[in-house]
């Protein structure tokens, strides 16, 4: 039994057994980043966890034209992977003796322009909020954190034009976009 808002009618050419993933984590991750993060062509973008939902948002980031994207997973096995979604270069958090927002605001000059954080891991949420660029840089969490986590971060860091946004399902409407996203996978 599925909730009528949840059935979408789509390509009968395409093959179940591929486009099934499309249903949770693959539009989770590509809708967070082309429809919340909107990322500029050109632009700088980390991903913050480099599993299905993140690889997914490094694919988005690709197809939006992003220049830089930067994976962020404290597992080195997942960056070889990661190149095939997009990501062009990696930082592993536990390489360095600093925040990890700080290694990127180092290598961006300044922070990334935008961030999809697909870990759930609250310190993960933080980290992507704080590495985006004072004056336009805009984070989007994406992972379902603890539900006794919370979020911390100075005032100072929304005062300086940094946007924070959330977003479920990658803001995709199921009934009528899931089928554009299989189409998109149709499409190659």
């Amino acid at each position: 039994v599925i909730h009528v808002g949840c059935v979408a009618k789509i390509n009968p050419e395409a093959p179940l057994d591929k486009v099934c993933v499309l249903s949770c984590g693959i539009s989770t991750g590509l809708g967070a980043t082309l429809n919340v993060a909107k990322p500029p062509k050109g632009s700088t973008v980390a991903i913050f966890g480099l599993g299905a939902v993140g690889l997914a948002a490094a694919e988005g980031a690709r197809l939006a034209g992003a220049s830089r994207i930067i994976g962020i997973d404290l597992n080195p096995n997942r960056f070889e992977q990661a190149k095939n979604f997009g990501c062009t270069e990696f930082v592993n958090p536990k390489d360095h003796n600093k925040p990890v927002q700080e290694v990127l605001a180092e290598v961006t000059n300044g922070g990334v322009d935008r961030s999809v954080e697909c870990t759930g891991h609250i310190d993960a949420m933080v980290s992507a909020f704080e590495c985006v660029h004072v004056g336009w840089g805009v984070g989007v969490l994406v992972g379902v954190p603890h539900k006794d986590a919370v979020f911390k971060t100075n005032p100072m860091n929304l005062l300086n034009e940094r946007t924070l946004k959330g977003t479920f399902f990658g803001n995709y409407k199921p009934r009528s976009d899931l089928p554009s996203v299989v189409e998109m996978y149709m499409n190659k």
